[in-house]
């Protein structure tokens, strides 16, 4: 019997409920699609599990839907593995509706074509009957996210809207549940309505447009609600509220493109790699933050003429509360996926939601507009159509040349999981097709067609490879500028055989050279596969040779692409072995201050491997580690996190009790930020629990207050040590009066 793509339907089917103990899940902005993937899914096994053990042959016309199925089944699991929290959440979703909806439709198809030959079939087959298949899956929900945003940009057209109920209803169907979400989502569709531009594709750059403005509109709805929240007597004037936290400033700063933003807010954006203005949506040059004293003095002026206290930045940045959109919940049956939707939800006539929450009848032009709407596109893919393609997708961060290594090394870490995968190109109404958006860069215009950047390329490699340091410079300095902003462009490096011979010139006495060549190196390895080739290509002691004998640039870089690199596992081992962690150690104490930074981001990352926290307090990191804690140094939270870890063993406890590192400690947790308190207490208490004399001196700093208050206020893990610490001083102390 031939059963091949029931076998593969089935292997797909377990390969998808496989993916529900992906940790992501959950907060997947298209999680709803997956339970009612799942629904359909267990219906459809039992049948399939019976047909594969019968002598049942099915049919051709079976055999092609079972196919059919499988394909779906596939790229609906692929979709959900391959989710980025920096990539557009609304065509994310819109990707996966379509996919769930041919699932739906093709699952019926199976269903009755079982059921047309049910009587050739062996009666243990059509039981639950196939009938009752076709019944269950109909129930299962349809709504459909690319209807109201089609209505909702009608409206848009018309200047009717849309309404707040509309655009809380999309928000929340996409997953924007934050501002820094939604200007993310805004900062994505940016730029891929400036790619569509730069090629003259009208019709696509529209579309995206009206997107645009739908996500401002969210932004502009968030930011009245927060005004109403914000426990003043008066309202807060615009330019005193920062864009990002929708608070008043404390900290006022203004970035290159001329916004002011609160210095903690917008330092925790260029971290996450989003090197664009948040508010205008300009690519930045550069990260640098320069005080904007004006609005600052005008802000305290006018919280002591209404009497307003000013809000800790710090606090609200490390705490894991989002900024909601503080909507009433919905109703039950409007929410829970956990059981099958009823298809009664998507309407049978067009329909929307009116200024006071009833359904009222469209009116025939409305009608008309939407079918047209609906007809420029395909019917299979409401909103948009999707092609699949085998294509890779990363976040995008600039190099250091433009921005702070730091910001861009935090980033990778977020990245650690794999991220290669088959994505989709998207055609908009126009036929035009384009990635799968992540953050696609301003500089869209250094990137060209696959096959144009593989010959330059190609040609640049020569030039690498050429006995003649002016070819080497500007060769290096080409790969470099194509490296920088581009996904593809970094794919295509690296397939062409250029990381060996930029490893190669790691070892060149020209600094600029040398300077590029690392730099090239650490955007190649933005690309989780390109972390394995650099590594096995010989990278890291040619790396350690930058870090000990470059320029400042060079050896800032070397330390950003060694933190890279260590994000796979087995590679720890091997920077530690290779000598690296000394040099690291000495840019930590002489460096400045990015490269400060990242050296202290790549210790900590080196230290998770045990093996290495002797070498690393060897070194004598715990020295410099301790004078970093100095607020005046800006390093506090990165030096308590690797003291923390090092505290761990004993080597650790030891040098930062001897080196003082007791009253820097119980000062962060007096003063520090939430995520510095939590770091700084667990550091406190393996102190305090190796040695008496430690947990003396603990105690004589004055850190019983502040742990009392931590235990009140802090974050759940701050709490918990908080509480170990006092409990432990406690029994100490019991144990010394029965003495």
């Amino acid at each position: 019997m031939e059963v091949s793509w029931l076998r593969v339907l089935l292997d797909n089917i377990s390969s998808y409920q496989s993916i529900s103990s992906m940790d992501t899940l959950y907060s997947n902005p298209a999680y709803k699609y997956y339970t009612r993937g799942e629904d359909i899914a267990k219906l459809l096994q039992p049948v399939l599990e019976n047909l594969v053990g019968s002598d049942a042959s099915p049919s051709e016309l079976l055999n092609n839907g079972f196919e059919e199925l499988s394909q779906y089944v596939d790229e609906l699991r692929e979709q959900f593995e391959s989710w980025e929290p920096l990539s557009s959440r609304i065509f994310y979703v819109l990707q996966i509706e379509s996919l769930a909806s041919k699932l739906r439709e093709s699952s019926l198809e199976v269903f009755q074509l079982l059921k047309h030959c049910e009587q050739h079939l062996p009666a243990d087959l059509v039981s639950p009957s196939f009938e009752d298949c076709i019944e269950l899956v109909k129930l299962v929900g349809r709504d459909e996210v690319s209807y109201t945003i089609d209505l909702a940009l009608i409206d848009q057209k018309e200047g009717n809207g849309p309404t707040s109920e509309a655009l809380v209803k999309i928000a929340e169907s996409v997953g924007l549940r934050s501002n820094q979400e939604i200007l993310i989502e805004g900062v994505v569709l940016a730029s891929l309505k400036e790619n569509a531009e730069l090629t003259e594709n009208n019709t696509e750059a529209e579309f995206i447009e009206g997107l645009i403005s739908l996500t401002t509109q969210m932004h502009d709805y968030l930011t009245n609600i927060k005004q109403s929240q914000l426990g003043c007597s008066v309202p807060v004037p615009p330019d005193f509220r920062c864009p990002l936290s929708l608070e008043l400033m404390t900290d006022p700063v203004i970035v290159t493109s001329g916004q002011t933003y609160e210095r903690a807010f917008i330092e925790k954006w260029f971290d996450m790699g989003l090197m664009v203005c948040p508010k205008t949506r300009q690519a930045l040059s550069q990260t640098s933050l320069t005080p904007n004293f004006i609005v600052k003095a005008f802000i305290a002026n006018w919280c002591e003429s209404n009497n307003v206290n000013l809000p800790d930045p710090l606090e609200l940045v490390q705490s894991s509360q989002a900024f909601p959109l503080l909507v009433e919940p919905a109703s039950d049956d409007e929410c829970d996926d956990s059981q099958p939707l009823s298809s009664e939800r998507a309407p049978s006539s067009p329909m929307k939601i009116g200024g006071n929450g009833r359904t009222e009848s469209l009116d025939a032009t409305k009608c008309e507009k939407l079918r047209q709407v609906v007809l420029s596109r395909s019917v299979s893919a409401p909103g948009i159509v999707c092609e699949e393609v085998v294509s890779k997708s990363e976040r995008i961060t600039n190099d250091a040349a433009d921005t702070s290594v730091s910001s861009k090394t935090e980033t990778i870490v977020n990245d650690a999981t794999p991220s290669v995968s088959s994505k989709p190109v998207w055609r908009l109404p126009s036929g035009r097709h384009f990635n799968h958006p992540g953050i696609i860069p301003a500089t869209i215009r250094e990137t060209g067609s696959s096959s144009s950047i593989e010959s330059e390329v190609k040609k640049l490699i020569e030039d690498l490879k050429s006995t003649s340091p002016d070819a080497q410079r500007e060769a290096t300095a080409r790969v470099r500028i194509l490296s920088r902003n581009s996904t593809d462009n970094r794919i295509v490096i690296a397939r062409c055989g250029a990381i060996d011979s930029l490893v190669d010139l790691l070892y060149s006495t020209d600094e600029r050279i040398q300077a590029d060549a690392v730099t090239c190196l650490l955007n190649l390895s933005i690309n989780d596969n390109n972390k394995s080739v650099i590594a096995d290509s010989g990278a890291i002691e040619p790396l350690i040779h930058v870090l000990k004998t470059g320029n400042l640039e060079a050896k800032e870089n070397s330390a950003a692409t060694l933190f890279s690199l260590s994000v796979i596992e087995e590679n720890k081992t091997k920077i530690g072995e290779a000598g690296a962690i000394e040099p690291l150690v000495d840019l930590l104490g002489h460096g400045s201050l990015r490269g400060k930074k990242d050296a202290a981001t790549a210790l900590f990352n080196l230290s998770i491997h045990h093996e290495n926290k002797a070498k690393v307090i060897e070194a004598g990191a715990v020295k410099y580690l301790v004078e970093l804690m100095d607020p005046a140094a800006g390093m506090v939270e990165k030096a308590v996190v690797v003291l923390a870890n090092l505290a761990t063993v004993r080597e650790g406890k030891v040098a930062i009790g001897e080196e003082g590192g007791i009253p820097v400690l119980v000062e962060v947790v007096e003063l520090g930020s939430a995520r510095g308190k939590e770091n700084a207490t667990a550091a406190l208490l393996q102190l305090a629990m190796h040695s008496q004399r430690f947990c003396n001196s603990i105690i004589r700093e004055g850190a019983i207050p502040p742990l009392v208050a931590l235990t009140k206020s802090g974050t759940a893990r701050a709490k918990e040590k908080a509480h170990n610490l006092l409990k432990y001083f406690k029994s100490q102390k019991q144990n010394q009066r029965r003495g």
